[in-house]
Order: C-alpha cells, then structure tokens, then sequence
C-alpha cells in the first residue's frame, strides 16, 4: 500500500523515517512531559573521542592548523586602553577537504553509513555542509543527494548558495534545489523515505559527536603553542552545531576557564521563510535569522531532538553588522594575506572587538575558517546586494545599519562593535516555547532540572520564569 505523501503525512512519518535511515530511535530517549536523555542519545553514536579522530583522520579530516593573525592582532591593539588587546588566532577549518569545519561531521556520518550498509546519503542544507556530505560520500563511495533552499518564487538565486551547489555537484553529488518557505524538510523526508539513503543530518548525534574534536585540538593545540588555553573561543552561531561541538570539545579537554562565545550577523526583522526577504540577505548563514530561532527552540529540523543545543553552552551571544563581516573579510585578505569566506569571518569580526575586552597576554580563537569561492567573495555578494536595492555605503553600521536596506560598511575599524544579546531573554524564550509545545507551565523537578541544564541556568531561575508565565 502507497504511503500517503502530502505534508501532514510525511512530518507526521518522521520519527519512523528516523528510524530506517538512521538506525536511530528518538522514543528510546523521550521521558517526563518534556525532557529527553540529551547524553544518552550523544552516547548513541558509539563513537569515543579517539575514535572520531580515528574515522576524521581516514579522510583527511581534522587536525587543522592554527593561525596567528599578527596583523589584526596589531590593529585592534591600536583601539584597545593600553595594556589591552589579546592575540587573536584562527582556527584554520579551510584546510579540511571540503573546505570548511562540516567536514567533521560528514567524515563521522558518512562513515557510519558505510559501515551500517547503506548505499547513499542525503542532506538538507544550502551552507558548506552539503559540500562537506558529497566530498566524503565520494571517498567512501556512497551516493549522495542535497536538497537546497536556492531561489526565491522568482527563479533568482543567492550567488553563496548557487555556488555551494556547484562545489556540491562537484564531487558527483545530486543536487536539489527549491524555493524558499516550508517544503524544505518535507521534501528532505519524502525523499529519504523512497531512496532508503542514511540521513546525514547536521543535527544529528553523528554530526555534532564530530565537531567535539574540533574544541578538543584547539585546547590541545593552544597549550602545545601559547603554554596555555584561550580565554574566548568565538563560534559563529547558525543552527547550533558549532557551539555545541566545540563546547563539548573542550570540555573533554579540561579547558573549563575558556569563555564559549556565540556570534551572529545582525539580521533582525529578515525573516527566515519570507520570500520577499529572502534576496535581501547579502550573508546566507550565521545571522540572527538562523542563530536565535534554533537557540531558543532547536527540535524544529529534520530530526525529532536535534543534537544541537547551543543554549546550554554559550556563556555570551554577540552580534555583529553585515558591513562589519564585508570589512573584516577584506582586511584579512589585505593584512595576513589570508582569503576565506564569510561565515568565519562572522566569528572574526566579532573576535576582533572581544580582542579589545582582554588583556593583551590573553588568546582569543574563533573556531573555524571556510574556503571562498565564486559566489562567496565579498565583490558577488555585494553586487547581488545592489541588484536586489540594497544601499552600500561607509558609516556607522550600529547606528545606521537597516537589514534588507542597506549595508553599512564600517568608517574605520573602531567602528566594528559587538553587541550583547540579552541571554536571559532568550532562556525565557526557550521555557516559554517548551512549555507551550508540551501543553503545560505545570511541570515536574525533572523537567524543571531539564530546562536548567537546557537554558545553562538554575532550577530556581526556571521556577521563577515558570511564575511570571502562569
């Protein structure tokens, strides 16, 4: 009997689509009204920390270099009191084989199809990850489908996402791309329901099991280096992964001192399924538009319970201005001679602020860097920003910078300022959309010691957000 394939019935299916391609059981780890067995279902993998590195070394995976960016170091000194400005060193993620730190999580999803039988895998993702899916698909022989948001209802499509598909098709991948809106994971299911493919989901304990060996070596690699850790390591925030990896990695490390800091393009107001919107966004990842929604309610993927639950690591959640990104990317290039894509230099620009905030013989990292390419330099993008009526100008993005208006490249680089979002706000969120999706604010000690260890806070900040909703 044909499977009933319209939306409600295929969302409906998810858990038992879960199960065949992933040989993974999300009830097994469901308890109480709302909490689930969060270490239970990382330990599902099987995988320790040195197996990772083991399956990631096979391909060529990890153990990327660190970088030290005297120049800019030297710059953000120059804005600094005296006495301030620490080294800002770069985690560099670009010499994976792909080209960007999802590589380690491919290596240990893809790795795991094969070993578990399958004959292909697949993705929902229109960033770096699709590249990294099909570049270890082709190594271990797999066969691989990516399904993108590309276009918006007019057929035109971001020149970012247009050329990760072409890195994608590349490496012998299939490629299918849609308009923006709902249909992304619908699509994403039925067609993993009719191929019988591995789900290599970015949220997956797979995928973010990966990325702990990245925070893991950035602890080991500063102490070897500096004989010390860093004291912030800057993450660029989108849909979690990266926070929750290198987090955990370094916790598994022992660097507990290490201030974990999420930081997001400033893209308030875009949303993220608007068709309108969607050409207006000059930066299609680590912005606002992904970062907020899945910190604060990250079970809305592919996945019943995404693995990628970055609330409960970052200590700060900074952002940062479109123009602030475009400058720093160029001035990387410019000043270390170093040219990458945009997604790492959200990390950059927000570090070299931070830079500013420690003392001098401190070490601030951001965690990753990522290959550029045609439609990811900043000249494309700015181009398609002016196609689309955008303004570019040189001001003050703080005071000026209206996203899907303009972009406001920074005077100078004492322009270039974090601002601090306001965490609490967004742990209120988060119990606020939990006790919403689970029908009740009366709940148990458990579940309220659940949402402590979900929003990083305390049972008794829990019982008084629970209060103020009653």
């Amino acid at each position: 009997m044909a499977l009933a394939k319209d939306y409600a019935s295929v969302m409906g299916r998810n858990n038992e689509i879960m199960k065949e391609a992933m040989g993974l059981d999300y009830d097994q780890f469901e308890s109480g009204k709302m909490r689930f067995d969060y270490e239970g279902l990382m330990a599902s993998t099987g995988y320790t920390l040195e197996e990772i590195e083991r399956v990631q070394s096979l391909t060529g995976v990890g153990n990327t270099p660190i970088l030290e960016l005297r120049n800019l170091t030297a710059l953000a000194r120059k804005y600094a009191k005296p006495g301030y400005g620490a080294t800002i060193l770069a985690k560099d993620e670009a010499a994976n084989p792909s080209g960007s730190f999802k590589a380690r999580r491919a290596a240990c999803a893809v790795a795991t199809a094969k070993k578990m039988g399958y004959k292909g895998v697949m993705a929902a993702t229109s960033g770096n990850y699709g590249a990294a899916v099909a570049s270890q698909a082709a190594m271990q022989g797999l066969k691989c489908i990516i399904v993108q948001e590309c276009f918006d209802s007019h057929g035109v499509g971001q020149p970012e996402i247009i050329e990760k598909a072409r890195k994608c098709e590349a490496y012998g991948a299939e490629v299918v791309q849609l308009t923006v809106g709902p249909e992304l994971f619908y699509t994403f299911l039925s067609i993993l329901e009719d191929t019988g493919y591995f789900n290599a989901s970015l949220y997956s304990p797979y995928g973010i099991a990966g990325v702990e060996t990245l925070g893991y070596e950035i602890a080991m690699q500063c102490r070897e280096k500096y004989g010390k850790d860093p004291a912030m390591v800057v993450c660029t925030s989108a849909g979690g992964g990266m926070m929750t990896g290198t987090a955990r990695g370094l916790m598994k490390a022992g660097a507990t001192n290490t201030k974990c800091v999420a930081a997001s393009i400033d893209l308030t107001g875009l949303h993220m399924a608007s068709d309108t919107a969607f050409n207006k966004k000059s930066c299609t990842t680590g912005h606002t538009g992904f970062g907020v929604p899945y910190a604060v309610d990250p079970d809305h993927s592919d996945v019943p319970r995404s693995a990628a639950r970055p609330l409960r690591y970052m200590e700060r959640y900074v952002t940062v201005k479109q123009g602030d990104v475009m400058y720093i990317t160029e001035a990387l290039a410019n000043l270390e001679g170093i040219e990458r894509g945009p997604a790492g230099n959200t990390a950059l620009a927000a570090a070299f602020s931070l830079a500013q905030e420690l003392p001098a013989d401190e070490y601030i990292i951001i965690s990753e860097t990522e290959y550029t390419g045609a439609g990811k330099h900043v000249q494309p993008q700015l181009a398609f920003a002016r196609e689309n009526g955008i303004e570019i100008k040189f001001g003050d993005p703080n005071k000026e910078d209206k996203p899907g208006e303009n972009i406001i490249l920074p005077k100078d680089p004492s322009y270039i300022k974090t601002i601090d979002m306001d965490l609490d706000h967004m742990r209120k969120s988060f119990i606020k959309k939990a006790c919403k999706k689970y029908g009740s604010f009366d709940i148990d000690e458990d579940d309220i010691a659940f949402l402590a260890e979900e929003t990083n806070s305390t049972p008794e900040f829990v019982k008084k957000v629970l209060e103020e909703l009653k």
